[in-house]
C-alpha cells in the first residue's frame, strides 16, 4: 500500500512539474512574440531599398483600415497587415486615410505610405478655354 502512495505522489509531482514547465515555456514564447512585434512596430524597414518599384493602389470609401493593410500586403508594399494596422492605430493618421487612387513605392516606409494615403489625392482636371 505504501508503494502505491509513493508512486502516486511521484507521478503527481512529475505531472505538476511538467505542467509548470509548459506554462513557463508558453509565457516565454508569448513574451518573445510580443517583444518582436512591438519592436517591429517602431523599426520596420521598407520592403525594398530605393528606388524600389511603383505600385498603383485604389482605396475605396468602404474599405476599413485593416482592409487597406491587407491590400498593401497583397501588392507587396508591406510585410504584415496586422503590423501596419498597429502602426496606423499608434500614428496620427488613424482614421484619416482617404479614398482615391495612389501610387506608392516599395521603398516607402509604412509611415510614408500612411502620409500619402491621408493626403488628398491629386485629380486631373481639364480646363476649358472660352473660345
Amino acid at each position: 500500500m505504501k508503494l502505491n502512495k509513493i508512486i502516486y505522489k511521484f507521478v503527481s509531482i512529475s505531472f505538476s512539474i511538467l505542467v509548470l514547465l509548459l506554462v513557463v515555456l508558453g509565457l516565454v514564447r508569448l513574451g518573445s512574440f510580443c517583444y518582436d512585434f512591438g519592436y517591429r512596430v517602431f523599426t520596420e524597414e521598407p520592403i525594398a531599398i530605393a528606388p524600389g518599384r511603383d505600385v498603383d493602389v485604389q482605396v475605396t470609401a468602404d474599405m476599413s483600415e485593416m482592409d487597406i493593410g491587407g491590400m498593401l500586403e497583397e501588392k507587396g508594399l508591406i510585410r504584415d497587415k496586422a503590423l501596419f494596422f498597429a502602426q496606423l492605430k499608434l500614428s496620427a493618421y488613424s482614421g484619416k486615410l482617404l479614398p482615391g487612387a495612389y501610387t506608392l513605392n516599395t521603398s516607402m516606409t509604412s509611415k510614408e505610405m500612411m502620409a500619402e494615403l491621408a493626403a488628398v489625392p491629386e485629380t486631373e482636371t481639364e480646363t476649358e478655354d472660352g473660345e
